[in-house]
């Protein structure tokens, strides 16, 4: 019989149970109920759903990325820090400074993305020293094979947020290509692992193109509120930056 500790073991300690098709699908599920919590508090503090606000939350992704390689070095040990803690864990502090932001905004008339922006970007400062980086030659790996994208959708003429979405999900697979491919990386997640006992790790860059473009292009033809689909977009974007930024760096820490 499967006891409450047993449960929270499965879905809290994903690192010690693995991750597998029923656990997966709950976090997506917990994944989307919470996303549309999150843009109904949006609408509700009167945010617009634009670029300040992509600027506000970036160095909050990166914060993320942070912290889980912090994790993996073993640094910290704390469940807050794996997923999928870690999403609310970042969400929470992210939360708390947007308020803390906006009061400011109303006090002393500070643009609200403005003192987010640096406030992250302080949190991101006195976290990053606590990751050695060593691995140099992973870095320029995946940036020698990520530049040629860059040139690739600079020519093509498509919406700009369209273009940086789709680089920061071709930038987190090309960093999990070279982990996998060079640096003998385990891949965790189902999906993933699944295809690569039947594909090269390279085709998870091109997959990975196929259906956020075709999500992207989805989301432009159907998707009629420009407010909800900006923060489609965004939401696609944190999901990769999150996931792309931690990979970097613990390729960089080799952790």
């Amino acid at each position: 019989m499967v006891g409450f500790q047993d449960l929270i073991n499965y879905f809290i300690y994903p690192y010690k149970t693995g991750y597998d098709v029923p656990k997966t699908l709950i976090y997506a599920i917990v994944l989307i109920l919470v996303a549309y919590l999150i843009y109904k508090l949006l609408k509700k503090l009167k945010i617009k759903i634009d670029r300040r606000l992509v600027v506000a939350v970036s160095p909050y992704v990166i914060l993320g990325g942070i912290l889980r390689v912090l994790q993996d070095s073993g640094i910290l040990t704390s469940a807050l820090v794996i997923t999928p803690g870690i999403y609310f864990f970042v969400f929470l502090i992210t939360l708390v400074i947007l308020l803390f932001s906006l009061v400011i905004e109303k006090k002393k008339g500070v643009q609200y993305f403005k003192t987010m922006f640096i406030l992250g970007l302080i949190f991101v400062s006195f976290s990053l020293p606590f990751v050695e980086m060593i691995n140099f030659k992973g870095a320029i790996t995946i940036l020698t094979l990520f530049l040629p994208w860059i040139a690739i959708f600079y020519i093509i003429k498509w919406k700009l947020e369209n273009k940086i979405v789709s680089l920061i999900h071709l930038f987190d697979g090309t960093t999990t290509f070279v982990a996998l491919n060079f640096f003998g990386y385990a891949e965790q997640h189902v999906l993933p692992t699944f295809l690569f006992k039947f594909l090269p790790p390279v085709s998870f860059i091109f997959l990975k193109l196929i259906i956020v473009v075709t999500i992207l292009v989805l989301i432009d033809r159907f998707c009629k509120d420009k407010e909800f689909k900006n923060y489609l977009k965004l939401i696609i974007g944190i999901l990769g930056g999150s996931t792309g930024t931690r990979d970097f760096i613990r390729l960089l820490a080799l952790a």
